[in-house]
């Protein structure tokens, strides 16, 4: 079984918002230590979002984007009497959130031609309804963790 960490380095909250997912959502965008560049995309990324989209609150838009691009369920490889067997495992909440930042962040970046902030907006809103790249990872992703529902028992 695994040892419980004890040091978990825990990014503290932005300047504007106070909110730790957005200090966090800044650190996944961030490329070679650029952070001032990135807390620029993501607070242009939020004004976008609070100009775009239905609700006025770009906080409540960002969590039910990570909520609905987050997994329940992924599968993780196990070695059992010389074979491989995917099997279903529970996410943890912590990582069911690094997960949906990450996704989110590959999708944005996948496309091509505009501003990273528009690029990011556009994703947070098509996740926070249920649509997008990054929710359809988190479909597939289910969709292995169902097909693979048999080898369950594996999972100790």
């Amino acid at each position: 079984m695994r040892r419980p960490v004890k040091n978990r380095n825990i990014p503290g909250p932005d300047s504007i918002y106070n909110s730790q997912k957005i200090g966090r959502l800044i650190n996944y965008v961030m490329l070679d230590g650029r952070k001032e560049t990135a807390r620029a995309v993501v607070y242009q990324a939020l004004e976008r979002i609070k100009k775009e989209s239905e609700n006025p609150n770009p906080l409540e838009v960002v969590d039910l984007a990570f909520k609905n691009a987050g997994p329940a369920l992924e599968v993780r490889s196990r070695r059992v009497g010389g074979a491989n067997y995917q099997v279903p495992r529970e996410v943890r909440p912590e990582r069911r959130l690094a997960l949906a930042m990450r996704w989110i962040m590959e999708a944005a970046r996948k496309k091509k031609g505009q501003p990273m902030y528009i690029k990011l907006s556009d994703e947070i809103i098509l996740a926070s309804k249920n649509e997008g790249e990054a929710v359809k990872r988190k479909e597939n992703t289910l969709k292995m963790a169902e097909a693979n529902k048999a080898f369950a028992h594996f999972a100790w």
